[in-house]
């Protein structure tokens, strides 16, 4: 059964994992909870630990884990934002890795989804709008209507995926812009397939 001070340090723990990807360090727990004894920190770990609500190394400095959160401190949890797509006329697709979204109890597994910061107002009517993220499962292949991020030849954009008898169509959310008509010839292949929209509020 914890008490009042491990569940604080339970929560300090798990925060300050989520924010900076690693556990915070014994000593850093003790400046937090003005507990000058480094013995008096790990009392706490060691209660923590026994109820499993952390794993521990002795190892490494920083050798404190949470077990939903061990993968995040690690800096592998969360879905990788890869730069930015188009919402408008196709644009260069920038892959350069740009931090993590965590998905943590949105997503479920993440292995497989990668995000892009939309830029422009062709998917307004989708509920997509400027500087939205777009969460996207990986995959090469899409049903008719769904949403979709093409790649065409080098340029990527997110659009809704139309296929017809003797060509696609990418269309767009928003009646000031055409679909794109995609040839034989363009380059054109799938990236993914949209499956959700992050956005912040007063950006």
């Amino acid at each position: 059964m914890l008490n009042e001070r491990a569940r604080q340090i339970l929560s300090y723990i798990q925060d300050y994992s989520r924010e900076h990807g690693f556990p915070p360090t014994i000593r850093e727990i003790g400046t937090a909870f003005s507990i000058s004894s480094t013995n008096g920190v790990r009392y706490y770990l060691n209660l923590l630990s026994r109820e499993g609500h952390l794993k521990r190394s002795g190892k490494i400095s920083r050798g404190i884990g949470v077990p939903s959160l061990t993968t995040a401190a690690r800096g592998f949890l969360g879905i990788p934002l890869l730069g930015r797509v188009a919402a408008g006329e196709p644009i260069l697709a920038e892959q350069n890795y740009d931090g993590t979204l965590d998905p943590a109890g949105m997503f479920g597994d993440p292995t497989g989804l990668f995000a892009l910061r939309v830029r422009g107002d062709s998917m307004v009517n989708a509920g997509i709008l400027d500087r939205d993220y777009v969460l996207v499962r990986r995959q090469e292949r899409a049903s008719a209507g769904e949403i979709v991020v093409a790649l065409i030849e080098d340029e990527a954009t997110v659009k809704y995926y139309r296929p017809r008898a003797s060509r696609i169509e990418l269309v767009p959310a928003n009646d000031n812009y055409s679909p794109i008509v995609v040839g034989p010839d363009s380059g054109f292949r799938i990236l993914g397939v949209v499956t959700g929209v992050m956005r912040t509020i007063g950006r």
